[in-house]
């Protein structure tokens, strides 16, 4: 018999982790909160950890986690429906020009990014007309949930859509092994779905102290099916993980105009335009249990299921296509994951660091983007070769212009 692909670390309490590690580092404090993770009773079969994984807020980033009876708010996150989009273009590498500083200029000035003290404009001063029908259509039933939890209301939802946020979303130009240009970015729920994360989170707090819950993580407060927090939360993420895709959906067609306002006339491809989550929770059935399965900072990789694992800046990302691997509950990392805190990066990496790092890349170079440099991320070929089980290469991209928030 082959020797299996992954890893299993386990405690005295609670199921197996199934770790894609190998090659990959990872540490200990991850470690210790995926064993807290399975310690719940109402954890099915096992947990899964991808080869990005890491320590986070709540639950580990790059961890799989299958339940019955119950979700723990802080494992799916407060970036609900974070995920990636990207589309390829008819244009190819000899249609664009030798500086690309307008194209990104174009970009920034057409797709609000970043916000908070020192950011750039994240958010619209007027809504412009596609994002104003989407509000539309999401608005009924956000203030529905707002009447009910008051606490959820951000007093900016409209003027947000069609729009990055900061941190570590972006929006890419890139070329592919044929140098065909493709658009790709990352972003998620915004200030929306963060107060929704927010306050269930606290919400499931508040639940285990009622009824003298201990548990090994405060983080890991849950809501029990049949419950109308429950069913209520349910309903919200279900609201942010819509806004999370429109959103998505209106960058990209800002970023395609823009590009059409400095680079030859072109087409899109509708066959390879790929839209996938991976902070979220559904309804699916593994190991002879209906489950609702939680991935924080993973993908569905469902037996010819297309997703998207970007690298860091100034390293490449991958359109992959899923195995079906049950063992990770049909899953994949969902990038290169952070290889040290954004304070860690900043003490270790110097401005010099990072401009050689993103050489060739139309991107800032300036102190406030040096937590994504490159080096703060795991190496991609590592983290691509730790799940080669999980998903086949269909793309491989190198990116020409970077948009961070």
């Amino acid at each position: 018999m082959s020797e299996k692909p992954y890893d299993e670390i386990t405690s005295q309490k609670g199921v197996p982790v199934k770790c894609w590690t190998r090659g990959v580092p990872f540490e200990a404090q991850a470690r210790r909160q995926l064993l807290n993770v399975a310690q719940m009773p109402f954890v099915h079969s096992h947990v899964a950890a991808m080869p990005d994984v890491h320590y986070g807020i709540g639950a580990t980033v790059g961890s799989v986690i299958p339940t019955v009876g119950a979700i723990i708010p802080a494992a799916v996150g407060v970036d609900i429906g974070c995920g990636m989009v990207a589309q390829r273009t008819s244009l190819d590498a000899s249609q664009l020009p030798d500086q690309l500083g307008d194209v990104r200029s174009e970009i920034e000035a057409s797709v609000p990014h970043g916000g908070g003290k020192g950011g750039r404009i994240g958010a619209w001063d007027e809504v412009p007309k596609p994002a104003a029908r989407a509000w539309r259509k999401l608005q009924r039933r956000y203030l529905e949930l707002a009447e009910r939890y008051p606490k959820i209301l951000h007093k900016r939802p409209a003027e947000q859509l069609c729009t990055l946020g900061g941190g570590n979303h972006f929006i890419e130009v890139c070329l592919d092994e044929q140098d065909r240009v493709w658009v790709m970015l990352h972003s998620g729920s915004r200030g929306a779905g963060n107060r929704i994360g927010t306050h269930f989170i606290q919400l499931a707090r508040r639940e285990m102290q009622r009824h003298s819950i201990h548990l090994p993580d405060r983080d890991l407060a849950y809501l029990k099916e049949g419950s109308e927090l429950f069913d209520d939360y349910v309903a919200a993420v279900e609201w942010a993980q819509e806004y999370a895709r429109i959103n998505r959906d209106l960058m990209l067609a800002a970023t395609l105009k823009a590009l059409s306002r400095h680079l030859p006339p072109f087409e899109v491809d509708d066959k390879q335009a790929i839209n996938c989550h991976h902070n979220y929770v559904a309804r699916e059935h593994h190991f002879g249990r209906d489950v609702l399965l939680t991935r924080k900072g993973a993908l569905k990789a469902g037996k010819g299921d297309l997703g998207i694992i970007p690298g860091s800046m100034g390293a490449r990302s991958f359109i992959v296509r899923g195995k079906g691997n049950p063992d990770s509950f049909e899953s994949c990392s969902h990038g290169a994951g952070r290889a040290m805190s954004r304070t860690a990066a900043r003490k270790r990496f110097s401005l010099e660091d990072h401009v050689r790092a993103t050489e060739g890349i139309e991107c800032r170079k300036d102190p406030a983007v040096i937590d994504e440099t490159p080096g703060a991320y795991k190496p991609i070929d590592l983290v691509m070769e730790a799940q080669a089980d999980l998903v086949d290469i269909v793309h491989e991209l190198r990116q020409l212009v970077c948009v961070k928030g």
